[in-house]
């Protein structure tokens, strides 16, 4: 089943069975009405989207009904770039059309496809850039034929010893490439996504950078390549801990610079992590897991309106790193 369920239920020793899956969603999908405002959707797996709460009612629904929009991840995961270092494409564009046409019909809006391009001394190579773009150009053009809105997520991952420079250059780059790949097969701006990452130092880089200094690359990057006809660009975390995704994302929100975009959270490991380690697979845990994660998504939804104040503690499991090495799920 999926790469990321079955690395978070190890990680806390918990069987990685279709029913442990269950589990484990609907306790963040029963989350009181706390999270309605600062939750605007979700991304199901396809497994996710046919699935039930304990009561029978389908968890697209359970989303549905409190306003929140249902999303579905509809790539098929990275495959090597032959002749290249190391690099990936996305596969999954085959069939894609009758998928969205059907995902639609199951109650989804938006879709989401990951790109994945890492940092090193010869890449991103100038083909994985322009095989990635035009792969997201196909895979949005495909969404938008079907009524469904699509996420596009070029990830350039953290891994490696680069700095801030060198990863603003890079995301400069590569999300150039994206919206003149999406201009070329005539995708609609306005109906569109970006998840992109943030632009940060690599994790084994020497030199550190502030929440400030992480804020001005980020908008910088996205000022000089993202038209203003994108709506909204929802963050990923990419492995840093929940608070410093949180601080991160608040402080890009009070950024000095004009930013004509919604610039919020589209958060995995940063918003679940201290809800897993709160749960254990333990139904006596359950609320204490739903706590975990409503706090998360307050936190971030404050974020997303330069309005959170970091209480300075990075001590608990939300300080704790989330990095995983060649990130691939």
């Amino acid at each position: 089943m999926t790469g990321s369920m079955a690395k978070r239920l190890n990680q806390i020793g918990v069987e990685n069975t279709e029913e442990n899956r269950r589990r484990y969603r609907q306790l963040l999908f029963s989350a009181d009405e706390r999270i309605d405002s600062c939750i605007g959707g979700v991304i199901f797996f396809h497994e996710t989207l046919y699935q039930n709460s304990d009561d029978g009612t389908s968890f697209a629904k359970m989303i549905k009904d409190r306003g929140i929009v249902v999303g579905i991840k509809v790539d098929k995961g990275v495959v090597p770039l032959a002749g290249t270092d190391g690099e990936t494409t996305t596969q999954g564009l085959d069939g894609l059309a009758e998928r969205c046409a059907q995902y639609k019909k199951d109650g989804a809006d938006f879709a989401k496809w990951r790109c994945v391009l890492k940092i090193s001394e010869h890449t991103p190579s100038q083909l994985a850039i322009m095989e990635n773009a035009n792969v997201l150009a196909r895979y949005a053009s495909i969404c938008q034929q079907n009524g469904i809105v699509p996420i596009v997520e070029p990830e350039i991952l953290p891994d490696g010893d680069h700095d801030l420079k060198r990863c603003q250059y890079v995301t400069e780059k590569v999300l150039a490439a994206v919206y003149k790949a999406l201009s070329d097969h005539h995708v609609y701006l306005e109906g569109t996504l970006l998840k992109p990452n943030m632009v940060t130092p690599g994790h084994a880089c020497p030199s550190k950078c502030s929440s400030q200094e992480v804020a001005m690359a980020t908008v910088t990057a996205l000022r000089r390549t993202v038209p203003p006809a994108v709506p909204g660009v929802t963050f990923l975390s990419g492995g840093q801990s929940e608070e410093e995704a949180s601080i991160n994302l608040n402080a890009i929100n009070t950024c000095p610079l004009g930013k004509p975009w919604a610039l919020t959270f589209s958060y995995g490991r940063a918003l679940q992590a201290s809800a897993l380690n709160a749960w254990r697979g333990q139904k006596e845990n359950e609320k204490a897991a739903t706590e975990e994660f409503i706090k998360r998504a307050e936190v971030n939804g404050l974020a997303a309106l330069g309005k959170y104040i970091s209480s300075g503690d990075g001590s608990g499991a939300a300080g704790q790193s989330l990095y995983v090495a060649n990130h691939a799920y």
